[in-house]
């Protein structure tokens, strides 16, 4: 064995037939390394370019059979990356620990080594088999291949020239080849470095834009909240007007955040309008604003909503119930991009994104006059349609679960399951408040329960004890399904059961609007709703 300054001790005397051979010789190599060169330039492909390069080597100096080495920083191993004139088998044999073998103390020294005769050498392992040791014939050259004075492979081949030329001119040729490889790893690795920084960046990218269009209080795996997802999707990268729709409780005010923040103007305001909590009388000053002296009691001019969202977005919830004076002045600023504040002249432009939503019947709306055509044409853009929680009852133990938690930091409760026949209730249970009301029951059963496991008598809603067998539901369910009975159709029983449990709730509670939404698991604004709708009568002196 030698290493690269070992070699003939003396220089051969040049005749003019070994010059021209020389001569001969040095043009083959400046050619090798011209085709190697291109190789190399041609392709950003590291494989690619090892491979070309020990066929260039093949057919320009015949070489049998060479290598390509590269150091695995992970498990400090060497492993054949690339080989000219190996099996597929003799490539997977062809592993070496750093120092290991003729390859592995090439690595360790970071030097050059010839073996003159692979058969008399005792460090040539010959793992690839693809030898034969008994020829005396055969000689080896390895050469490190390094990166930034760092050796991160070796290079190696069975000698390339023949008699009368010394194991130096192998060694220099194979090292200039070397170099041109260690330019390809460094490309490699660099690109490589980049590539796993730009998927890091597109993993956090998207994670984040998973949390904007899915926050961790919309959940759903369903195919109808699939649906809204792609929507949210789609809609967020457009400036288009968007109409959310669905019953009380879906989730509409969460879908409009999640556009929002998935869209252009996630850095900039996100306003929100509840309609229906202001009185008709409020509302048109809250979203247009007013100047100094417009009526008693504006001693100074405010802002409205519109002016607020300027280059945001403004979310319109329960658009349905704007009154008529309203939605003229609502349709102006949709067309011209442009309004005047109660009791001014001056006219104020905005650029904002609309978002509106409803739980009523707006064709209905329409067709009774009660909503603008016009208005219901600009606001009907986009609609998206948000599942009633009946509808995708697939989801409801995922948010059961999400709630459960939920309940517990809120009231430092340890409650970890609910049995089956709990969560069977559950999802046979038709929601009429949607989310919003199962997150209720969910919130109550936690703060009533002494245990480490929810029950069914933890929650008390009338058609869990449907599926149980007993209470005034089933009675209920008895008679609406009694043979001879006139058949309903599903939302009509929904309603008609609805309103029964609405009445007799207050009836249980005097009248008292807060003591009969405590009892429903529901909001006193979603009761008051349902009041008006199905013309209730309550104690207006008891509300609160």
């Amino acid at each position: 064995m030698k290493n690269s300054k070992a070699g003939s001790a003396d220089e051969p005397t040049y005749g003019p037939a070994k010059h021209e051979a020389k001569l001969e010789r040095e043009l083959v190599e400046l050619a090798t390394l011209y085709e190697i060169a291109k190789a190399v330039n041609a392709s950003l492909e590291l494989e690619s370019n090892m491979r070309q390069i020990l066929t260039i080597l093949h057919e320009k100096m015949g070489m049998e059979r060479g290598t390509l080495c590269l150091l695995d920083d992970e498990t400090n191993e060497l492993a054949i990356e690339v080989a000219h004139g190996l099996d597929t088998k003799a490539i997977q044999r062809g592993r070496y620990r750093v120092g290991e073998g003729i390859t592995g103390k090439v690595v360790a020294t970071g030097e050059p080594i010839v073996v003159p005769n692979i058969g008399d050498e005792p460090l040539f392992l010959n793992r690839t088999r693809s030898r034969d040791i008994a020829r005396r014939n055969v000689s080896f050259i390895c050469v490190p291949i390094k990166v930034d004075q760092k050796t991160v492979g070796v290079l190696s081949a069975d000698r390339l020239f023949r008699e009368n030329v010394s194991f130096e001119e192998d060694v220099r040729l194979l090292t200039l080849i070397s170099s041109l490889v260690a330019q390809a790893v460094r490309l490699h690795r660099l690109r490589k470095r980049e590539r796993q920084k730009l998927e890091q960046q597109n993993t956090i990218f998207q994670q984040e834009l998973q949390k904007k269009f899915r926050p961790s209080n919309i959940l759903g795996e369903s195919k109808r909240m699939a649906d809204v997802y792609a929507s949210i999707q789609l809609v967020s990268q457009t400036p288009a007007t968007v109409l959310l729709r669905g019953a009380s409780g879906t989730g509409k005010e969460l879908v409009a955040h999640a556009i929002h923040y998935a869209s252009d103007r996630a850095g900039k305001p996100f306003i929100k309008v509840s309609c229906a909590a202001l009185p008709d009388t409020l509302l048109e000053s809250e979203l247009f604003g007013y100047e100094k002296g417009a009526f008693t009691g504006a001693v100074a001019s405010k802002m409205g909503r519109f002016e607020l969202a300027n280059g945001g977005t403004l979310f319109l919830d329960e658009i349905g119930d704007i009154p008529m004076s309203t939605q003229v002045k609502l349709l102006r600023v949709l067309q011209e991009k442009e309004f005047e504040r109660v009791g001014g002249t001056g006219t104020i432009r905005v650029n904002l994104r609309l978002i509106t939503a409803t739980n009523k019947n707006l064709e209905e709306e329409v067709a009774a006059k009660r909503f603008r055509e016009d208005l219901y044409y600009r606001l009907n853009v986009v609609p998206i349609f948000l599942p009633a929680l009946r509808e995708r009852k697939e989801d409801i133990p995922l948010l059961v679960n999400h709630f459960l938690k939920k309940a517990n930091e809120e009231n430092g409760k340890k409650v970890r399951y609910i049995s089956d026949a709990a969560m069977e209730s559950l999802v046979n249970y038709s929601w009429p408040g949607n989310v919003r009301e199962l997150e209720n029951a969910m919130a109550r059963a936690v703060v009533l329960s002494t245990s480490d496991t929810l029950e069914t008598e933890h929650f008390p809603i009338p058609e869990v004890k449907t599926v149980l067998g007993g209470g005034e539901a089933l009675s209920s369910a008895e008679t609406r399904n009694a043979p001879g009975a006139p058949p309903a159709s599903l939302t009509g029983a929904v309603e008609a059961l609805e309103k029964r449990m609405v009445e007799e709730a207050l009836r249980k509670a005097g009248g008292n609007q807060r003591k009969a939404a405590k009892m429903l698991a529901v909001t006193e604004r979603i009761l008051g709703y349902k009041i008006k709708r199905y013309g209730l009568k309550s104690d207006s002196e008891n509300k609160t």
